[in-house]
């Protein structure tokens, strides 16, 4: 998965639609200090800046290298490229020591996680009782109904044989049925997920740029087969030019499974 993202790093990064502000503040309402935060699978480090406004000091780690060096740096953010299968003595020394961890997010990306292990790892960071663990992850984008129907189809039938287990877990399941042995955050019910959205304004070169971010369009041509044909584009820029405005406002649902540690 992470050599995937290598092959895209700056347009990955570039082309994905921006969290919410009002994400960041929901999720930093439910923990009670505002000191640490584990930021798995930070890619392109879009979640660690923004939680970095909030609290005192953010961790940031993939498994990619070269996505880490498309992140944004400041003071308060360490970014570390770790080994898909860090042991729990690493995760001590170098993400953080046992109980010290007031939040672990992870953007876009649990779906990829070997959970057991990534569940422990969690357990052993946060603080107990109230130590919290946010993870979310967003859909295709709407944008109008013609494009919604090329792109829908483009995401079911043509990348459907490349997107694989973890793409279901999002895109047909929206974290429901993901692995989540956490419990409910103080104020909620349950662990979710929880709906929210979020919007860009992009031209159709940044249209086709967040198509070609999807996993499933690299495990596509790494097999040899190209997404985006010559016919699908000129369908995908007639559908664009309809309204014959060049940009346009593309809106994500966003699902977040949200929880807290509790005394485990």
């Amino acid at each position: 998965m992470a050599e995937r993202f290598v092959k895209q790093a700056k347009e990955y990064s570039a082309s994905r639609p921006i969290y919410p502000e009002e994400l960041f503040q929901f999720v930093a309402s439910k923990t009670p200090c505002h000191d640490l935060v584990w930021d798995a699978g930070t890619g392109s480090g879009q979640a660690a800046t923004s939680l970095a406004r909030i609290y005192k000091n953010v961790v940031a780690t993939d498994t990619s290298p070269t996505q880490l060096e498309h992140a944004v740096k400041l003071p308060n953010i360490k970014y570390h490229c770790t080994s898909p299968k860090m042991s729990i003595a690493e995760l001590k020394q170098s993400i953080a020591a046992e109980s010290s961890v007031d939040l672990v997010t992870i953007a876009t990306a649990i779906h990829w996680f070997d959970l057991p292990s990534f569940y422990q790892q969690v357990k052993c960071v946060l603080k107990k009782p109230n130590g919290v663990i946010a993870a979310w992850s967003y859909t295709l984008p709407r944008i109008n109904k013609n494009l919604d129907t090329l792109l829908t189809k483009l995401y079911y039938v043509g990348a459907a044989p490349f997107g694989g287990p973890p793409a279901k877990l999002i895109m047909e399941e929206n974290y429901r049925t993901i692995d989540f042995p956490f419990e409910p955050v103080d104020g909620l019910e349950n662990t979710g997920p929880l709906e929210l959205k979020m919007e860009k304004l992009i031209d159709l070169d940044g249209y086709f740029t967040l198509i070609k971010s999807w996993s499933a369009y690299q495990a596509a041509k790494e097999n040899g087969v190209e997404l985006l044909g010559e016919d699908l584009v000129k369908d995908f820029t007639l559908a664009w030019n309809e309204d014959g405005k060049q940009e346009k406002i593309a809106t994500w649902p966003v699902y977040m499974r949200i929880g807290k540690v509790g005394n485990q």
